[in-house]
């Protein structure tokens, strides 16, 4: 709890929504279909716990379908959550939902975020992230009902970027699905569609290392980026479109010993960190596993599963779907290609 008594949140959106110079066309319908919080009836769930190489607990939701024949191996999907997210956003309707369709799912929580362990709360770490991917395919490879040979991988915003760092190098990830992909690196080094210029990174990086000091001699903690707590006459589409899911009914969700005030927000001095974060950097060794980027047409993110795309060796497939923006892809069930994801895991999980 001392944490939470010493924290003071940056207002800048630094590297991440707010570095776009020029509103999107796109006006987002908001909450209109979403079901962010759905539970199926049609599955198992079990709260999960496992450890990864820097003996740190990974939390997790392990789904099951109902009738499942555990002297059968099934394949499983591990479903990562939004950059700043926890599994109850997202990543939870994803496993659930895929479950149904006769996989094993495992939707888990980042370290430093979540149920998971790590300290400070909210710290960015790259290589810790993909070492949690990693990590849960370990616990589900162990499983006596999980054939280890047919593990893929689903990452959602952030965890896009994550999950196919974790692939790069750890070949029990037979295939790779992104749906609304962030690559949190580029992001944070040059914002949407190259709008931060390099003076504008210098500061940033200025920034972080001088509040490093203030917090080394016991200073307050200082946040960054992540949704904004009001709207206002002046609030971007991309803003509105944020705090429609994590600061509305629809998706807020506050962990046990976080707050409110804390939920999205990464610390300032860890978040520079994205700008060593190169995702993309040698994707092209993941092939030949196959490789899926769903992105919505109006999307503000689009250009990071584009590039991803071209960068990728075959097989490789963009999908991109009509009429949908970024978040809508978190949660809005009618427009989000379940079938197709399930035709490309059933295809590449064989």
């Amino acid at each position: 709890m001392a944490l939470l008594l010493s924290v003071t949140i940056a207002t800048s959106m630094t590297g991440v929504e707010a570095t776009s110079t020029t509103d999107v066309a796109y006006k987002p319908d908001m909450s209109n279909g979403a079901d962010n919080f759905y539970k199926s009836n049609k599955v198992n769930k079990k709260k999960v716990s496992f450890e990864n190489q820097y003996n740190m607990k990974v939390a997790g939701n392990l789904y099951i379908p109902k009738g499942l024949n555990r002297n059968t191996k099934k394949s499983a999907i591990i479903v990562g959550h939004p950059m700043g997210a926890v599994k109850e956003q997202s990543a939870n309707l994803y496993a659930q939902k895929m479950a149904e369709k006769g996989f094993v799912t495992l939707s888990l929580d980042l370290s430093f975020w979540g149920e998971s362990e790590g300290q400070p709360r909210n710290a960015v770490s790259p290589d810790i992230y993909a070492e949690d991917f990693s990590a849960a395919v370990d616990f589900l490879g162990t499983r006596p009902f999980v054939d280890r040979d047919r593990i893929g991988v689903l990452g959602i915003c952030g965890s896009g970027s994550f999950a196919i760092s974790a692939a790069k190098i750890d070949p029990r990830l037979k295939a790779i699905a992104t749906v609304s992909m962030y690559d949190m690196g580029a992001a944070n080094r040059n914002g949407l569609k190259h709008s931060q210029t390099l003076e504008q990174r210098k500061k940033i990086l200025e920034d972080a290392a001088e509040q490093r000091y203030v917090e080394f001699t016991g200073g307050k903690t200082k946040y960054t980026s992540g949704a904004v707590h009001e709207l206002n006459e002046n609030s971007t589409a991309i803003e509105r479109e944020f705090y429609d899911f994590y600061r509305t009914s629809r998706g807020e969700y506050t962990p046990k010993g976080s707050s409110p005030e804390l939920t999205t927000h990464p610390t300032l001095t860890s978040n520079v960190k994205f700008m060593n974060f190169y995702p993309f950097e040698d994707i092209e060794t993941i092939s030949p596993r196959p490789m899926l980027f769903i992105t919505g047409e109006n999307a503000h993110s689009r250009e990071f599963s584009e590039d991803a795309y071209k960068l990728a060796s075959e097989p490789k497939e963009l999908y991109i779907v009509p009429n949908a923006g970024h978040v809508d892809l978190y949660d809005k069930t009618d427009l989000i290609p379940f079938d197709k994801l399930e035709a490309f895991f059933t295809d590449n999980l064989k």
